[in-house]
């Protein structure tokens, strides 16, 4: 009782902060209604945890409170001294990635095989809706070029990493989740940078190979570095089964590295060069860190998967924040229309995914999945897109506006739809 009395209270002092906030920001004085904003979500982010309906927004509230500091101070958020912090995205983004990918083994494809249908159903309306769907937006509302771009940008990444949460949430198909994901990101340096070039190549432009390559770079290696991690930390799987997997991920780092070749139109002696860094870096780095870490931690699973855990948390909150204030001067020009855009999409692809599942007869359970993972999608990728053409400050917007928006619809989705059990789950 005085744990949720406490947590009453700091939701009281947030509405209080709120309201001050807002009569200074209508009497003219927005510049100095920032702390208090600020303040506001830090004790929002605190007392929603003590309400179990929406002790799940925690994190997305924490997110709002970094974006509202950045949009006051960008400057804090830009750059230390000399390094500009919009460097880090990448990093971050590989790092929340390799976290993915460690949590992940063979095991997980193997719904390709049980449920073929959901999963060319899923990630074909995925690839289909939701860049359609950018791509008329962009058309309808007349933004400027290079805003419109990230809007589709957006609209054709892979599938975000939160719907396998919401789904779970949801009661909803986590393996068909868990699959539908994987595959529309394994399939994302082809897919993405083919619909970017024929849906957005009017407003900016689009190198094909050099999208391809930051992809592969960005999201596939650091994923196949995470599926060594866990071969070599785990350590359940046979001597054969290991060489197999091991072969098979040397040869996505070789074609990678081809790509690279053929991107950068290096000489065979830069190819050597760049296959090296990335067989360290990729391929044995992990090995080592797996087994070093497996010895230090105890085995202890649960540490590992907290630790990889909060370090994907932190990196998207503070990717989200680089972008916010290196955008912020188009942000406050296009802000309010892009928020209105960005949840209208968002929630079109739950509407379309749950359809057009309904419309080929899937279950109640599968319908949901195909809506999540349809209607969210990988901003973090989007992101570093952006940031690989030079674009971070405008591109790159759409991308960070939708990324806490998913979280919250998905959020308000995912605990409804845990009020009613599917019928499938109740017949059982």
């Amino acid at each position: 009782m005085k744990k949720i009395n406490t947590h009453k209270i700091l939701m009281g002092f947030a509405i209080l902060f709120l309201i001050i906030s807002l009569i200074m920001i209508l009497t003219g004085n927005v510049a100095q209604s920032g702390p208090l904003l600020i303040v506001f979500f830090i004790l929002l982010a605190f007392a929603v945890r003590g309400f179990k309906a929406v002790k799940g927004f925690s994190y997305t509230i924490w997110i709002f409170t970094a974006v509202t500091a950045s949009m006051f101070y960008p400057q804090y958020f830009t750059s230390i001294g000399d390094f500009q912090l919009k460097l880090l995205i990448v990093p971050l983004l590989q790092i929340i990635m390799f976290g993915m990918g460690s949590q992940m083994s063979m095991d997980d494809f193997t719904g390709v095989i049980k449920m073929p249908k959901g999963v060319i159903i899923g990630v074909g309306a995925h690839y289909l809706i939701m860049p359609l769907v950018a791509f008329a937006i962009s058309r309808i509302f007349n933004f400027p070029p290079e805003i419109a771009a990230g809007i589709i940008l957006i609209g054709c990444v892979p599938s975000g990493l939160a719907s396998n949460v919401m789904s779970y949430i949801a009661h909803a198909n986590l393996a068909l989740a868990v699959t539908i994901g994987a595959i529309s990101t394994l399939i994302s340096p082809f897919v993405t940078p083919l619909l970017m070039k024929l849906l957005g190549g009017q407003y900016i432009e689009v190198n094909f190979w050099s999208m391809m390559l930051d992809i592969l770079n960005m999201i596939i290696l650091p994923i196949v570095a995470g599926f060594i991690f866990n071969l070599f930390n785990v350590g359940k799987e046979k001597l054969r089964s290991k060489v197999i997997q091991l072969t098979v991920f040397f040869i996505i780092i070789l074609l990678t590295n081809l790509v690279y070749m053929k991107a950068k139109h290096t000489d065979i002696s830069g190819f050597a060069v760049a296959l090296l860094k990335s067989m360290c870096w990729f391929y044995f780095l992990p090995m080592i860190g797996a087994m070093f870490l497996r010895h230090f931690l105890k085995e202890d699973k649960q540490l590992m998967g907290k630790i990889l855990s909060l370090l994907s948390m932190v990196g998207i909150a503070v990717i989200i924040t680089i972008i916010t204030a290196t955008g912020r001067d188009s942000l406050l020009q296009v802000g309010a229309l892009l928020m209105v855009t960005s949840l209208l999409h968002n929630l079109t692809g739950y509407t379309l995914g749950y359809t057009v599942s309904w419309l080929f007869g899937m279950p109640e359970k599968d319908r949901r999945t195909v809506a999540f993972e349809v209607g969210m999608q990988n901003g973090g990728l989007a992101s570093g897109l952006a940031l690989q053409m030079g674009k971070i400050a405008t591109v790159g917007l759409a991308p960070a506006i939708f990324g806490p928006l998913m979280n919250v619809t998905g959020s308000a989705l995912a605990s409804w739809w845990r009020t009613k059990p599917p019928k499938e789950d109740i017949e059982t």
